[in-house]
């Protein structure tokens, strides 16, 4: 189904190629796009060979102003993570992918950057001016922040002075308080958008996966993000069960960093830990041994500049939250009724996220569970790219939206 979001433009489009074909329309009929599809009427067939080939001519020419419309549309779909946003455009698809991040001047409060400048300033930056994170564990910690943050994004994906308030889908962690919620709407609404309509991530991150949500059987998508982990399985358009894990790539980054902390006295950064996790990191035994070098971020005397790590230590250090994410996943399964555990059985279990990059750990899960895992095309990108689906299908959108 094509869903038209702004009239305006619409309308103005279909009346200019009108005009150039010699014919204006008068009515609103010209925006039922069933024939174009091939539900002609018998009452349509009847009409003189003239006037159906002017009509197969309106519908070519509207047709082929789609992409041209889509340009003018206000609808954007938002994946507010706790470590980076991302912003689909309709029609443009994903326009912002930046860190959610932002820098505040103390002394004065004023914003002075967001998302990869403010992030790119981080440990470079004067005293007064402090580089904080908006969103902690998939919600809103900073309201006037993340508002901030939000407009920012909104404005840098349209790139112009647009006619009317965007229109917002955006993806939240299920199993959130309505405190929360709320939070994410007004944060939206004060951001000067229009409706704002929240869904669910592990729902996006199946659309966005290409998982058959819409038919019957079990459908599993675990959505490890920065903040969250999010378990979830789908059928028929509806989630049967799902669960939020205050878990996720962060929390592995700071397990790394507390490790080496204690390990070896080396006190390392949120980028450095970043760094160790997507190198060396695994939550599994790695085909073959692997090292590297950490330097420290401080300047004490006396205490060692760097040291070497290797993936065995390291996977001790993530052993704590990746065994978390498992249990839980375990748990999930044996919770299922058995049509739907035996429906995961073949069809398998499918990863979306960051930190479904983390090597190894789909065979992690495979050995507890003894069921087939895969990782999504993209799985970092997967719920904003469902969310992009879903701006396509407003009907859709009504069934699965958050109360």
């Amino acid at each position: 189904m094509w869903f038209w979001t702004d009239r305006f433009w619409t309308e103005r489009l279909q009346r200019t190629a009108n005009t150039n074909l010699g014919w204006v329309s008068p009515t609103s009929a010209e925006f039922d796009l069933a024939p174009a599809i091939g539900n002609t009427s018998t009452s349509a067939a009847s009409v003189d060979h003239s006037q159906g080939h002017r009509a197969d001519t309106n519908r070519f020419a509207f047709h082929n102003l789609r992409p041209l419309i889509s340009a003018f549309s206000n609808d954007l779909a938002i994946d507010l993570g706790t470590v980076n946003t991302r912003v689909y455009a309709r029609g443009r698809g994903i326009v912002v992918n930046e860190p959610s991040a932002v820098a505040m001047n103390t002394v004065t409060h004023k914003l002075e950057a967001v998302g990869q400048e403010a992030w790119d300033g981080i440990g470079r930056t004067p005293s007064n001016i402090v580089v904080t994170r908006p969103i902690k564990d998939g919600v809103i910690a900073d309201f006037k922040l993340a508002q901030a943050m939000v407009d920012y994004f909104i404005r840098k994906a349209h790139k112009r002075s647009t006619l009317r308030r965007p229109r917002l889908i955006i993806s939240i962690p299920s199993n959130i308080t309505q405190v929360e919620r709320r939070a994410v709407t007004d944060s939206a609404h004060r951001a000067k958008a229009g409706e704002v309509h929240l869904v669910e991530q592990a729902m996006m991150a199946a659309v966005g996966a290409g998982m058959p949500v819409s038919r019957p059987g079990g459908n599993m998508i675990i959505d490890i993000g920065g903040g969250t982990t999010d378990i979830a399985v789908i059928s028929l358009n509806g989630t049967v069960y799902s669960r939020l894990l205050r878990v996720g790539g962060n929390h592995m980054n700071e397990a790394i960093a507390g490790y080496v902390k204690r390990k070896h006295g080396l006190l390392i950064g949120e980028r450095m830990a970043e760094r160790i996790k997507i190198e060396i990191g695994s939550a599994h035994r790695l085909p073959e041994p692997r090292t590297m070098e950490a330097k420290r971020t401080d300047l004490i005397e006396n205490l060692p500049e760097n040291v070497v790590l290797d993936d065995s230590e390291i996977r001790v250090a993530l052993d704590e939250p990746v065994s978390m994410i498992v249990s839980a996943i375990r748990d999930a399964l044996e919770r299922i009724p058995p049509e739907l555990a035996g429906d995961i059985s073949e069809r398998g279990i499918v990863l979306a996220g960051g930190g479904a990059l983390l090597q190894q750990m789909d065979q992690r899960i495979r050995e507890e569970t003894g069921v087939p895992v895969s990782i999504a095309d993209d799985p970092s990108c997967c719920v904003a790219l469902g969310a992009g689906k879903v701006l396509e299908d407003f009907q859709f959108l009504r069934r699965i939206e958050v109360a």
